[in-house]
């Protein structure tokens, strides 16, 4: 009877391509860890490509601020202003910042269906600077904001709105608005992290701002409206916000009331994006 050769070997007996594969691990050199700038880029741009795939997502951000400015314009231009052109040049640079930072509630939702769909997890074994991805999608959120007030603003000119400073007070307008923006979305993001689940982060975001957005000077006068109200109004950060982008655009802002909205904005992303940190690491 003939014997076939034992071809089994020794369990301590790498093959050859296993020598090869630990000899490449243990002579190549580490890729350079990303910087926290290269890490954040990443993730904004991730939140960019999701928009390609997903184009739905920008219904919000273009429909929306078509529909509020063409009904409050017709609407109530007439009974508010006594002309539709006249309330126009009043109401446009209100809906631009009501637009935008209606957008920014959307910053907690993608943030908690990351966390709830376990994506977060995958992001914490990278070798990345930690706060990345929320950085990162925050800045990608610009984006859209950036989207928003473009589409406000080109219906607005088709409609005939004037702005007297020109495309410098534009820019310079949505150029303030959006670091605003920036500096609340920290808010919503503090509340995908602690709500648990993306409806929840939309129901409790649109809750906080509706009161804000609609007892502001985006619509009317403030000295229109009762004492109690005007006080309120008044002292509304989005009247702050409204008011700046308005003179930006007419030409005339108040260098006082522009430090005052961008010292707001530091204040939010000094309270809230630590939190939001805090609470991200929290989760592993």
């Amino acid at each position: 009877m003939s014997t076939v050769p034992s071809t089994t070997r020794a369990p301590d007996t790498p093959l050859a391509g296993d020598a090869a594969l630990l000899a490449a691990i243990s002579h190549a050199e580490r890729p350079p860890r990303p910087s926290a700038l290269a890490a954040a880029a990443a993730f904004g741009w991730r939140g960019m490509r999701k928009i390609r795939h997903v184009p739905e997502q920008l219904l919000d951000v273009t429909v929306t601020p078509v529909l509020f400015l063409l009904m409050f314009t017709y609407l109530f231009g007439g009974a508010v202003a006594g002309s539709v052109s006249e309330y126009l040049q009043y109401l446009l640079p209100g809906v631009l910042v009501q637009s935008v930072l209606f957008t920014c509630v959307y910053s907690g939702v993608a943030l908690n269906t990351d966390v709830t769909k376990g994506v977060v997890d995958r992001f914490r074994t990278l070798p990345i600077w930690r706060p990345a991805p929320l950085v990162g999608a925050v800045l990608g959120d610009t984006v859209r904001y950036a989207i928003a007030a473009t589409v406000v603003i080109v219906l607005g000119l088709i409609m005939g709105y004037d702005p007297e400073a020109g495309l410098p007070g534009v820019l310079a307008a949505v150029l303030v608005l959006l670091v605003f923006a920036f500096a609340l979305s920290w808010i919503f993001t503090t509340l995908g992290m602690v709500m648990r689940s993306s409806q929840a982060v939309m129901n409790a975001g649109f809750m906080a701002l509706f009161p804000l957005i609609f007892l502001s000077n985006i619509f009317v006068e403030p000295s229109t409206l009762p004492s109690w109200l005007e006080t309120f109004v008044d002292v509304n950060p989005i009247s702050d916000v409204v008011t700046v982008t308005r003179d930006l655009m007419q030409g005339g802002v108040d260098a006082a009331k522009l430090g005052l909205v961008l010292g707001e904005a530091a204040v939010l992303t000094g309270i809230f994006a630590p939190l939001t940190v805090r609470l991200y690491r929290g989760k592993g």
